[in-house]
Parts: C-alpha cells; structure tokens; sequence
C-alpha cells in the first residue's frame, strides 16, 4: 500500500511538472543558451561568452575604408589646427586572448600590427604629401578587467562592468597605435528574451588626463540554429556612430568563424570595416 501511494504520489508529481509552464528563471535560461551558448561573463567581443576555467583565443584581420577621415595638420606633424577630411584605409591583424577566472570574473588582451594609410584633402593648404602618409607597426594595446555584478533571472537583468587600459607603445608615431596612456570604465545591462538577448552599455574614458564620453552601444544577439549565431549594434564614441553586423558560425566544438563588418552611420565615423577570424575555446 505504501509502495502504491508513493508511486502514484511520483507520478503525480511529474505530471505536475509536465503540465506546469516552467519558471521565468527558466526561460531566461533556456533564451540565454539559445544566444549565448549558456551562463558566460560576455566580453568585449561581438557576442563572445566566456565560462570559468575556458581560454579563448581569436585571430583576426580587419580593413578599414574611410572617404572622410576626420584629421588636423598639426596632429601630424604639419602645420594647420583646422580639420579636414582625407581618404583612409588600414590593414590590421589582431589577436584577442580571454580567461574565464569564475563566474563573475574574466580577463583579457588583444594587440594589434597595422598598417595604415591617409591621403589629405584636396583642402587641405599644409605641407602634407599630396601622396598621403603611410605608417606600419604595433596598434593598439590593451586589457581588460569584466566583472558580472548578477545573472539575468526573474530578479532582474544582468549587469556587468569593466576596467580597460590602453597602453602608450607608439610615441613617435601619429597615425596608427596610442602615444598616452588611456584608461576606460563602463557598466552594462543584459536580457534575454523570446526575441534575442539585449544589451545597453556605455562608459568614460580618461585620455591625455582628460574625461570624457567613452564607447555606448545597443546590441543584439540570437542564436538562429544550433550553429549560426547573429548579432547586430548601433555603437558610438563620441559623435562617431556605426551601424555593426555579424555571423558567427560553429564549424566544430570550440570553433567558430567570426564574420562582421561596421558601417558608418555619422561623418566621423569610419566608412566601412570588414572583419574575419577563427576564434577557438580552450
């Protein structure tokens, strides 16, 4: 008898379980795995997740195309503190390395070569080489400190901060790497939903021991399959404001091929920025 009420109490159990919709923890949970690939810290790469203990390692090359980039003379060694607007381009590599500390804690570096290059405005009455400028070697150079103050769940979104430095090796050069030490903070909010994750963020930034406004974005991320993953942004810095889309596709476990390209959405911004790489978990 009491071996029959246990059963039958077992299985009323798990009916109730069948039949009662799952909590919104759940949810949340289940639309953050769809997008996310589970309960990452995110990092300052397009939709990259990172769990404790995990190495990621990403490889890239990026172009950028810019038919209005915004300079002044005297920033490059000539004379003229009036802006003008020459032609850019730039080919860059880059290496991006992140570790899962914990939960709520991550780490990580990315350093750049390029190779860049600015012709001046027709305008433009200084002595700069009607030929443009070129310059190639180390870019930038920085890290990062992320930290998740809470996970999404019914309590509330998730909400996270970091810590960047970036660092001053290019002194003598103008047009490519950072000449003074730069130091930037912002905070973010996160939620997953039915439709994809979202995400608000924006910080400061101290450069040449002046504050001002540092990078805001608004950004979307939905896993389409269980391999195709796409994200979409609307970022900005200052008044320079793009328009960014990406596809990330699984080609095996820990292995994906990141595709995106940036499009300018205000004069400052760069025109166009193409991107690919392989990124591996580790």
């Amino acid at each position: 008898m009491h071996a029959l009420r246990r059963t039958c109490l077992a299985f009323a159990a798990l009916a109730f379980r069948w039949l009662t919709p799952p909590s919104l923890d759940a949810q949340i949970e289940a639309y953050r795995l769809r997008d996310c690939g589970g309960s990452g810290v995110a990092s300052s790469q397009f939709a990259t997740y990172v769990l404790p203990g995990e190495l990621v390692v990403y490889p890239y090359y990026e172009y950028y195309r810019d038919r209005n980039a915004e300079y002044k003379p005297s920033e490059l060694g000539f004379a003229g503190n009036q802006d003008y607007f020459g032609r850019y381009h730039a080919h860059e590599g880059l290496i991006f390395l992140g570790y899962g500390i914990s939960r709520r804690l991550m780490i990580e570096m990315e350093a750049a070569v390029i190779t860049a290059h600015l012709e001046p405005s027709p305008d433009d009455p200084s002595a700069f080489p009607v030929n443009g400028i070129e310059e190639s070697g180390l870019g930038d150079v920085e890290a990062q400190l992320r930290y998740r103050w809470r996970e999404d769940s019914d309590g509330g979104p998730e909400v996270f901060s970091y810590f960047e430095s970036v660092f001053p090796f290019q002194k003598d050069k103008r047009l490519i790497g950072t000449s003074s030490l730069e130091l930037k903070y912002g905070m973010g909010v996160s939620r997953s939903t039915s439709l994809a994750t979202f995400t608000v963020r924006a910080g400061a930034a101290l450069i040449d021991g002046a504050a001002e406004l540092g990078e805001y974005a608004l950004e979307a991320v939905r896993g389409v399959t269980g391999r195709l993953r796409v994200y979409c942004a609307v970022e900005g810095s200052q008044d320079e404001v793009e328009l960014l889309a990406e596809a990330q596709a699984l080609l095996a476990p820990g292995v994906r091929l990141k595709v995106n390209s940036a499009f300018g959405l205000t004069q400052k911004a760069t025109g166009w920025a193409p991107e690919i790489g392989v990124l591996s978990v580790f």
